[in-house]
């Protein structure tokens, strides 16, 4: 393995990792390696390339990733392609902005071949960005072969959904009042006029209607749409409610209105002095009475039964007057009601004298050409001036705008093609229940919902980039033929060739009539971009023209995910339409994700600058880091996020790092490992599982766990509790294990011992980088380039660890009993990190015990097995356990005031003082038993506080308490510990300089140092002396005093002349190993200058080899200035300085 740097740039390793899998073609390859497998069907529900990604596309793209990813991993087929959404109102609005369009004749003027080829040049306007955004955030998406909603194959698919259901009679034209965008000039689906509402303020006007029979007398009617009143047809009363006549005091007139709707205009309601209710009646009374129109503008009507009182229950006494005027072109009740009444005639026309960008018409002519909105005020002024108009305000209300165009929307009659969906609707929902939601209420609340209540669903819109309806008929619409495919339509008409079925390409093509109608052409309108995406099962695969085994075999998706508006939007559309087909869900399982706001709570705005911008975000932090801190939101389930900067720092800051300081410690220790033994580390698996080290198999049994857990949690499609089982685990790992076996894994207790934990930490780490493959792929990837060079040539060591198998857990593995026992030293050693944080006693200052009193014989069992490693964390020379706490634990209760006082009521005083004469040992046996009599009142633990307190010496002991856990810690010292605490701070100092030289543990060096003399001076030199063994066990370096001889030999790597221990000073150099010699022996020998020739000739040698050369012979022959030399090793020549200083002692 190569040796890993000290420091670690996440988003380069992440650039780094592309250029490898683009090297190797890694999505491809995986492709490729899976095939024959089960195969795993995931829909991608296509975007708009017309807007740059953001959050929203991110989020949803990384919960596709890690499912997909996953699937792969877990031994399936995954095929994923990329989608477009190139067609509908997103793309028309654009142009429409662009070219200055706001009506139909202004398209005409242009033709549409030259709108649609605008249209076209923009669909795929920013695909590059987003390929490129896709590509950084390492998802594996086929973005190359992808489908869009424009391609031939695409289009004539959805031909072939719609033929099918005309075929099975769910199709028909309707004359039907819609949601209208007057911005967009077409009509849009129910579930799209849901998806925006703001706070608005519109008119609120009461306005009469004399009767003809009575023209002194006027129901009176509210709306909050005076645009609507020119094209009024009736007035709606509800039959079963109570109406009043009154007279107006002030007005000097009569009135009629709901009794209960008084109030509105009337202070006091029927008891104001302003009225006199002349009679009270049902509303079926009125049913039949004509009145006089407030215009004339459709006086023909009247002989059609217009102006006139009809009744429906669907008016209600909540608000206005309990008369509702009926505008039917404008109105869904109100065009029922007036259809119901005879007033209008199903498919004929009625009055509608607004455009399709919400202009009045000629026929309103104080009006024509303005926008209704803006004539509200003009009409309430005739009102007005015609003595109609008892009342005129404003009201602040919700009201559904077009989400695309950010238009208020109105209800419009307008003709279209519709699929029915009323009479599915039990069938909509059974498929639904045969569906898997997260979160379930979602599916089981909002979705449901939205089905039970669902209506046909108008699919036709008056516009022009779309695919075309393929309906061609005859100019009395009686001869009706729907093509299925362009074969068809080539053998019906006769023209060839036809390659694009867009309307420039196809509105010319006539169908020679079967019944002397001369020719059939095709209707105008394209499907709503809806029906385009409800339709992407069957038209990504170009079914049934092609694949169609393929996609019977695949059929209903495994897998699909976006956010939670596409509720009433695409998981609604594609449920339609495979259920009127198939009578089949069209998906097994569904993530739907919450929306990505700024951090103050609001929707993120780029005029507003609210966020931060993704790519930066990436760029310095990676895109693991944003991928796990998405998916470890509440974001996953459906919930809101406020994007917060802070909350991707912290997942370098809590996972990633920590994760490769191991990776990093475990390489440079199997490095070590290779230089002490001369031997490859190649890790041996059977060797980890037969390991009897504790931690080993803790660890071993944690991570097992922990891809047990991964695995159960992943099948249930919970991605969001992954990542807090992620963290806790490298938390255990860098911080537990690795902590706790650092002088294992560096060889303090032999290459053997350290060769088995090496095979541990190597296990957990390998199988880490499986199990998390789909979360974090490029970290995975970059650890696991390394780690397999040490593996043998196996089926584990493939060119990318994304064509590895999930690890499956190995339940002979999982030992809770023994993680249970570590969890419990753990609680110990934090406890006793706390007393000593409390009493500022650092953990290098070594202390004599630690008492651990707990009631469990098993709790302290478990204690006694990790006894070392407790010893060894907290820094402590003795480990006493007792169950007893007698001595150091005093018990008092505290009463639950209001509960006892409740029960006790008068005695309540009484117990409570009773309660604190109780003697310690009844007190314990209270603790034991949870329930204890007194003053004949039995009193439980749930009435009572146990309260435990320490009653040792605090002076010199510090306690604390976790539950039923208690330690004591000691803190009297003496001159041994004193000294071992000043030898931890010299280690400290050693591997501070060793770190600032670069060096790692396996590099060969010396350390020499100096006490400068002074105060503390003696004290330090002497726990230095003292402690040589403490130090060596950890550095693995013996330090050498510089007073003993003179400065290093050769040069000096790093040297610290400022450290200090306390307020001693401590010098420190750190030198590359090398010999050293007697110079005082050779100066003895030789004159001085061939000794410094000695020292230079040897010194410039290769130090491992020359130190093998000399080990085995034992002395080193050469020349220098024509003088032959023989240094003798132990005598003449020492392999180290700490060689030399040992025979010089003896």
């Amino acid at each position: 393995m190569e040796e890993v740097p000290e420091n670690v740039s996440f988003p380069q390793v992440e650039e780094g990792v592309l250029e490898f899998w683009d090297k190797i073609d890694a999505f491809q390859t995986s492709l490729k390696l899976s095939e024959g497998r089960k195969e795993y069907s995931f829909y991608d529900g296509p975007p708009f390339a017309t807007g740059l990604p953001h959050y929203g596309h991110i989020l949803a793209g990384t919960i596709k990733d890690t499912v997909t990813r996953y699937a792969h991993q877990t031994g399936h087929h995954v095929i994923r392609r990329f989608g477009w959404d190139t067609h509908g109102l997103p793309i028309e609005f654009e142009i429409d902005k662009a070219l200055g369009i706001k009506t139909k004749d202004d398209v005409m003027r242009i033709g549409i071949p030259t709108y649609n080829a605008e249209c076209r040049n923009i669909v795929m306007r920013y695909s590059s960005e987003w390929e490129k955004v896709v590509k950084r955030l390492g998802r594996w998406i086929d973005m190359k072969n992808n489908y869009k909603t424009l391609d031939p194959s695409f289009m004539e698919s959805v031909w072939w959904v719609f033929a099918t259901l005309y075929e099975k009679g769910f199709v028909y034209r309707g004359f039907k009042v819609m949601s209208y965008s007057t911005g967009c000039t077409t009509p849009i689906s129910n579930f799209e006029a849901t998806m925006s509402y703001k706070e608005v303020p519109d008119p609120s006007v009461f306005v009469t209607f004399p009767l003809e029979d009575e023209p002194d007398v006027s129901l009176i009617a509210w709306t909050t749409t005076p645009w609507t009143l020119p094209s009024n047809l009736a007035l709606c009363v509800n039959p079963e409610f109570d109406y009043v006549k009154i007279f107006d005091k002030q007005r000097k007139t009569h009135y009629i209105l709901a009794k209960a709707r008084l109030e509105e205009l009337y202070k006091g309601g029927e008891k104001s002095e302003q009225i006199e209710i002349k009679e009270t009646f049902k509303g079926v009374t009125l049913l039949g009475k004509k009145y006089h129109p407030l215009f004339n503008y459709f006086i023909q009507e009247k002989s059609k039964g217009a102006f006139q009182v009809v009744v429906d229950s669907y008016v209600t006494d909540t608000s206005g007057t309990g008369i509702v005027h009926q505008a039917p072109a404008f109105g869904e009740d109100d065009y029922r009601i007036c259809l119901a009444n005879g007033i209008i005639v199903k498919g004929e026309g009625l009055p509608c004298p607004v455009d399709d960008s919400g202009r009045f018409t000629k026929e309103v002519p104080e009006h024509a050409g303005k926008y209704i909105k803006d004539a509200d005020k003009d009409i309430i002024k005739m009102l007005k001036s015609q003595n109609r108009l008892v009342l005129s305000g404003s009201i602040v209300h919700s009201y559904p705008f077009c989400w695309r165009s950010d238009t208020p929307l109105i209800y419009k009659a307008v003709p279209s093609w519709f699929v029915r969906v009323e009479e599915i609707r039990d069938r909509l929902l059974k498929n639904n229940d045969q569906t898997y939601w997260v979160p379930e209420s979602i599916k089981e609340g909002r979705f449901s919902n939205w089905l039970r209540n669902s209506i046909d669903w108008a699919v036709s819109r008056n516009r022009y980039w779309g695919t075309p309806i393929p309906i061609w008929q005859s100019e009395d619409r009686q001869e009706v033929v729907v093509i299925d495919s362009i074969k068809k339509l080539e053998e019906l008409s006769g023209v060839k060739g036809i390659t694009d079925l867009h309307r420039e390409s196809i509105d010319h093509i006539t169908i020679p009539s079967k019944t002397g109608k001369g020719v059939l052409r095709r209707v105008d309108e394209v499907f709503d971009c809806w029906f385009e995406s409800g339709s992407m099962p069957y038209a990504q695969q170009h079914y049934p023209f092609e694949n169609k085994e393929r996609f019977e075999r695949s059929f209903p998706a495994d897998f699909i995910a976006e956010g939670i508006d596409q509720t009433r939007g695409w998981f609604y559309t594609l449920m339609v339409l495979s259920t009127a087909l198939f009578d089949r869900p069209p998906f097994k399982n569904l993530i739907a994700n919450g929306l990505v706001l700024a951090a103050d709570g609001k929707k993120m705005s780029k005029r507003l600058k609210n966020y931060p911008d993704p790519g930066l975000v990436v760029n310095l932090y990676g895109a693991d880091s944003l991928r796990m801190y998405l998916i470890n939101s509440p974001v996953v389930k459906a919930e809101d996020l406020r994007f917060q900067e802070k909350g991707v720092k912290d997942v370098v800051k809590d996972l990633l790092l920590p994760w490769f300081n191991a990776y990093r410690f475990c390489v440079q220790n199997a490095r070590r490992y290779e230089a002490a033994t001369n031997q490859k580390f190649v890790p041996n698996p059977a060797l980890s599982v037969k390991s009897s080290n504790v931690m080993d198999e803790w660890v071993l049994a944690s991570v097992q766990s922990l891809v047990k857990f991964v695995r159960q949690e992943m099948d249930a499609y919970r991605l969001y509790t992954v990542m807090p089982k992620l963290v806790k685990f490298i938390e255990q790992l860098t911080n537990w294990y690795v902590r706790l076996n650092r002088k294992r894994l560096k060889g303090s207790s032999g290459n053997e011992d350290a060769y088995t934990a090496l095979n541990v930490l190597f296990e957990v780490l390998f199988t880490l980088c499986k199990a998390m493959a789909p979360f974090t792929p490029f970290f995975t990837e970059y650890v696991y380039q390394n780690l397999k060079k040490a593996l043998p040539k196996s089926t584990e060591n493939e060119d990318s660890v994304h064509y590895l198998m999930f690890p499956t857990a190995r339940e002979e593995a999982i030992n809770t009993r023994i993680e249970e026992a570590v969890s419990r030293m753990q609680t110990v050693i934090e406890l006793g990190r706390s007393s000593r944080d409390r009493r500022k006693t650092p953990i290098k200052f070594p202390l004599k015990n630690i008492l651990v009193i707990h009631p469990d014989a098993q709790f302290l069992e478990d204690l006694n097995k990790l006894k070392p490693y407790i010893l060894e964390e907290l820094n402590i020379q003795h480990l006493e356990l007792t169950s007893d706490e007698g001595a150091f634990v005093e018990i008092e209760l505290n009463p639950d005031h209001k509960a006892l006082g409740k029960r006790l009521r008068g005695n309540y005083d009484k117990v409570r003082e009773a309660l604190k004469t109780l003697s310690q040992s009844q007190l314990r046996e209270f603790q034991k038993n949870g329930k204890i009599s007194v003053l004949d009142s039995e009193i439980t633990s749930e009435e009572v506080k146990i309260i435990r307190k320490f009653k040792g010496d605090s002076a010199k002991q510090e306690a604390s308490w976790d539950n039923d856990v208690l330690t004591v810690l000691d803190l009297e010292t003496n001159k041994d510990l004193v000294e071992q605490g000043l030898a931890r701070e010299v280690i400290n100092r050693v591997q501070r300089l060793r770190k600032k030289a670069g060096l790692i543990p396996s590099d060969p060096i010396e350390v020499f140092y100096q006490v400068p003399e002074g105060k503390g001076a003696v004290e330090l030199l002497e726990a230095i002396e003292h402690q040589n063994a403490l130090i060596f066990s950890t550095t693995q370096v013996a330090l050498i005093n510089v007073t003993l001889r003179t400065t290093p030999h050769g040069p000096v790597y790093k040297s610290d002349l400022e450290s200090k221990v306390g307020d001693t000073p401590l010098h420190l150099w750190v030198a590359p190993l090398s010999f050293a010699f007697d110079e005082k022996g050779l100066e003895r020998r030789y004159n001085q200058a061939v000794v410094e020739e000695i020292k230079l000739f040897v010194l410039s040698r290769d130090y491992p080899t020359l130190r093998g050369k000399v080990q085995a012979e034992g002395k080193y022959s050469f020349k220098v200035r024509d003088t032959q030399v023989e240094l003798t090793l132990g005598k003449d020549l020492f392999l180290t300085t700490a060689d030399k200083l040992k025979v010089l002692a003896a």
